[in-house]
């Protein structure tokens, strides 16, 4: 950030008084601009047993397939957010919306929702985001395709759960070591 979105002046980092980290300050108004983590949120999105994936169109991960799930926007609730996602990106409309995983990757500066649901009347198609979109059993990923550690550990995590016939909320952090550093 260089210039305040109140008055347009140049910001300079630096520890308001009463916090314990640098912010953006304003030199001239003296706002302070707070930077926080983005919020994904998603679906877990069902017909008849199979799971809805989506083949990304954008990076990162072009080609790679992943569950409909974007940043949430200003004025929406998460599951709102999730629900207008999964319509985006595989033109699904989905009802029955309950938390189901939440990930916590703090190295990215993000929080990751996913929501259980129902694709109403088993309809579906391919958002401008996506090359394709499919609905998968278990069988049937292409597990050596998923875009993203978070997508897998929920689809591992949610054929698991329909064996077991229970669907905890699951809450866990997603560590990155950078290399060359310990």
């Amino acid at each position: 950030m260089n210039f305040c979105t109140s008055c347009g002046s140049k910001v300079a980092l630096k520890i308001p008084e009463g916090d314990d980290r640098e912010r953006f300050v304003c030199v001239s108004c003296e706002t302070i601009h707070y930077v926080n983590p983005r919020v994904i949120v998603g679906c877990v999105p069902v017909y008849q047993g199979k799971v809805l994936l989506c083949k990304r169109a954008i990076e990162p991960r072009y080609g790679y397939w992943t569950l409909p799930a974007g940043f949430m926007e200003n004025g929406e609730t998460t599951p709102e957010g999730a629900a207008r996602e999964t319509w985006e990106e595989a033109r699904a409309r989905v009802s029955g919306l309950e938390l189901y995983r939440v990930f916590d990757v703090p190295y990215i500066s993000q929080v990751y929702m996913f929501y259980r649901c129902e694709i109403d009347d088993g309809a579906f198609g391919v958002g401008p985001e996506s090359l394709e979109s499919a609905l998968y059993s278990e069988a049937e990923i292409p597990w050596d395709e998923i875009a993203f550690p978070a997508v897998k550990e929920t689809l591992r995590e949610y054929f698991q759960d329909v064996a077991e016939g229970r669907f905890p909320v699951r809450v866990s952090a997603i560590e990155y070591k950078r290399r060359n550093k310990e």
